[in-house]
């Protein structure tokens, strides 16, 4: 008798493109059963790898084995071109893109594209469906993004728990801190002005300076014709014209 056992595997390879495990509660597939069983965590909740130093929990060991490198400060990849390091190869290499200008996710709804595929989905909140569900307690901002929030809730506080091991300054979150270290704590300027050599240590601050050439002022004042070409000029704008101690009191009639 003809051994069908293989014919039939083959036949189940061939109709589902050679992903023969599908997810009941999402209609996920994949070729390995590994894959599937990580997989099914995300709809778990279930997180077998344990941190042996704090209470962190994971669903895979790649992660965790990213989170390891908080408790031993290994950053083992490192930028040839600025010295940035980071503790995973596929960090490093979204980082490199900084360098080659490469952005490979793309929005379908506008020409922006991104170099991963976080700060896309960032793009897609705040641009294109308005939804801002974050909001601060104490004045109303509202962000699309948590941890924008908590970065804001920051300046009512004025916590700053990021410190500089070279120096005193201190932030209130990691990306300015990693600004602060660029900009004060390195002699590498990878950014470059085209126009007159001016070069800088953060994109940023490129950007900023590029507005001298342009004169544009994208930051507008709303409650005047005011604008600025960078935030920290508008807020001191409207702390010296637009405060309260500063606005003038309508005279009463008698």
């Amino acid at each position: 008798m003809e051994d069908t056992s293989c014919s039939s595997g083959q036949q189940i390879t061939k109709h589902t493109g050679g992903k023969a495990y599908m997810c009941g509660e999402c209609g996920y597939r994949t070729a390995h059963n590994s894959t599937f069983s990580r997989h099914m965590r995300t709809h778990t909740g279930e997180k077998t790898f344990k941190c042996d130093q704090c209470e962190y929990s994971a669903a895979q060991k790649s992660v965790l084995d990213y989170h390891l490198a908080k408790h031993t400060g290994e950053k083992p990849y490192m930028c040839g071109e600025c010295g940035y390091r980071a503790a995973r190869k596929f960090t490093l290499s979204q980082h490199m893109r900084i360098h080659t200008g490469e952005k490979p996710y793309k929005c379908e709804l506008c020409d922006y594209s991104a170099v991963n595929k976080c700060t896309l989905h960032y793009h897609l909140k705040a641009k294109h469906t308005g939804e801002k569900p974050y909001m601060c307690g104490e004045c109303g901002y509202r962000t699309a993004h948590k941890p924008n929030l908590s970065k804001h809730i920051k300046t009512h506080t004025g916590e700053k728990p990021f410190k500089c091991d070279q120096c005193d300054y201190s932030a209130v979150s990691k990306s300015n801190l990693d600004d602060h270290l660029k900009a004060k704590h390195t002699t590498v300027k990878p950014y470059m002005c085209g126009i007159c050599g001016y070069r800088a240590a953060i994109k940023s601050r490129l950007i900023q300076h590029m507005r001298i050439h342009t004169r544009e002022k994208p930051y507008k004042c709303d409650q005047c014709d005011f604008s600025a070409a960078r935030k920290s000029s508008l807020n001191r704008h409207c702390q010296a014209k637009h405060s309260v101690e500063n606005l003038q009191m309508p005279v009463q009639e008698s």
